[in-house]
């Protein structure tokens, strides 16, 4: 095979994508873009072991497979436009790349409050700089940190905040609950009680107003007139697709950009997307299209969609099966470790115990239609392994729409 596949984006599921191209037959040039410095790193641990620092960055970089040895890697150079219909990508230093097939894989960015105030002493966790800064923050004596958002980064944030010994940790969100989105009611509960009762506050059920300060944040103002005092704010209040660059070529980019079932975009054979940015629909489930930010993803779809590309780059007919991925994630705050299986916010108005007790070690059950889409295990390893029984069984399952 001749010719050139560009691969936007240089995290994980860039470096993925590279690497099943070369497992799936393609033998042609691959450049992938990324505008960090580094090599592709695993990101979880930003938020826990490297804000700890209990793990140095050499600790998270990924090492590429040998297959994919031969990728040119244009790192700390972003790209800023597409041409799809000419084949080409537009850097941010003014070259142009064609292509002859384009993997999207530009990942999110952090989502960043609009609030009057002072920008200095705000944070957000998504890249190893980031990380870096926060924990310069909260090591400094006696700082008070206020994380909003009460999502996975930011619980995570906390737990660690907390685990460091700063002098307060608050966590503010407009819910009701922490994770209660994801998670459901029953295990949202059993979550809040185990952070509060290794220290850290709760501010729910309320908003941020704005902050206070001059040059730099002293205090949160909250939506109900509370004044919480803040040396460190970290913001985790959601993610926004990186899909500008690919604004002008009539893709759908409501959330990330749209995919079929084969993960190709805008009717396309030449363009797939791959991890966070990808909306795609997943014929496990009910076909509705979303986007999914769990750690499983960039590979599962770095797979299917390498397939895809390099059958039609080699002139054969797709005819793969549609795209069915069991999405997968954990999530380690304090002592104990959340771990799921499936997609349990299908399944929020049927939620069950299925072992343990919500106090202790437990596996919780989501249904749709009395059937098992999701289990989520609250507790230590064996909480965990509990988990891990159940994929099998949600991997045999039938299609919701089936």
């Amino acid at each position: 095979m001749t010719g050139r596949v560009v691969v936007a984006g240089a995290s994980m599921g860039g470096l993925r994508a590279a690497e099943q191209l070369r497992t799936a037959g393609w033998t042609g040039a691959i450049t992938v873009v990324g505008d960090e410095p580094h090599m592709p790193y695993n990101r979880p641990p930003l938020s826990k072991e490297v804000l700890a620092g209990k793990a140095p960055f050499a600790s998270l970089a990924f090492t590429p497979k040998a297959a994919a040895a031969d990728v040119e890697w244009r790192l700390g150079t972003k790209a800023v436009a597409a041409r799809l219909a000419e084949r080409t990508v537009v850097l941010d230093d003014g070259s142009q790349l064609p292509y002859d097939g384009l993997v999207v894989a530009t990942g999110m960015r952090p989502r960043r409050l609009r609030c009057p105030g002072p920008l200095a002493g705000r944070h957000t966790v998504r890249t190893l700089a980031d990380a870096q800064g926060l924990r310069d923050e909260l090591t400094r004596p006696g700082v008070r940190v206020v994380v909003v958002g009460a999502g996975f980064i930011g619980c995570e944030v906390a737990a660690t905040a907390a685990g460091l010994g700063v002098r307060e940790v608050t966590v503010v969100d407009p819910l009701a609950l922490p994770m209660v989105g994801p998670l459901g009611e029953l295990l949202a509960r059993a979550l809040l009680k185990r952070h509060e009762e290794r220290g850290v506050r709760f501010a729910l059920g309320t908003g941020v107003a704005g902050f206070e300060g001059e040059e730099r944040v002293t205090g949160v103002v909250l939506s109900d007139g509370r004044v919480l005092p803040a040396d460190v704010v970290v913001e985790s209040v959601g993610s926004v697709a990186n899909t500008e660059w690919l604004d002008g070529n009539g893709l759908d980019l409501a959330d990330g950009v749209l995919t079929d079932g084969q993960l190709r975009v805008g009717g396309r054979p030449e363009v797939v997307a791959v991890g966070d940015v990808a909306r795609f629909p997943n014929a496990r489930y009910d076909g509705v299209s979303r986007r999914v930010e769990h750690w499983s993803i960039p590979t599962d779809t770095a797979k299917h969609a390498a397939r895809t590309l390099a059958a039609h780059l080699g002139g054969s007919d797709v005819d793969l099966a549609p795209f069915a991925p069991l999405p997968t994630f954990w999530s380690d705050q304090h002592d104990f470790r959340l771990q799921s299986f499936g997609a349990p916010a299908l399944g929020l108005g049927d939620v069950r115990v299925l072992d343990g007790d919500p106090d202790g070690d437990v596996l919780v059950g989501y249904h749709a239609d009395g059937r098992l889409v999701g289990v989520v295990a609250l507790g230590g390893q064996s909480a965990a392994m509990g988990a891990a029984r159940y994929r099998a069984q949600l991997l045999k399952q039938p299609a919701l729409t089936a």
